[in-house]
């Protein structure tokens, strides 16, 4: 394996990572957020949407195929909104930190045409 398959495997395990870090932000964000009864829902729920919907719609194996443009759109929501979540709980630097590390990773499954 050369340097660059390794680089580009080490990408895509990034994007697992991210995608991981999102469903632990927005069940962060739930826990911030939520009080009594709510606190539980928007905790196990707000996550457990974002990966229902990823898995139908937008991962490398799923069920539907979306067109480029509402993929993008809907990897702007997935990756977006634990961004926003955290920044709306306080997180502001680990938010910017986030959000700026998946853009790249994005910006560099395109170039190197990842899945």
């Amino acid at each position: 394996m050369n340097l660059l398959s390794f680089i580009k495997t080490l990408n895509l395990m990034l994007r697992f990572s991210l995608e991981l870090f999102a469903l632990g932000s927005l069940a962060y964000w739930g826990f911030q957020t939520g009080k009594g009864s709510m606190r539980v829902l928007l905790t196990l729920g707000a996550p457990l949407i974002i990966a229902v919907v990823w898995g139908i719609f937008g991962s490398p194996r799923s069920y539907v195929q979306l067109s480029t443009p509402m993929h993008i759109l809907l990897e702007l929501l997935v990756f977006g909104l634990p961004s926003v979540a955290l920044y709306t709980s306080g997180k502001h630097s680990l938010a910017l930190i986030y959000i700026t590390i998946a853009i790249i990773n994005r910006i560099l499954m395109y170039i190197w045409q990842q899945q």
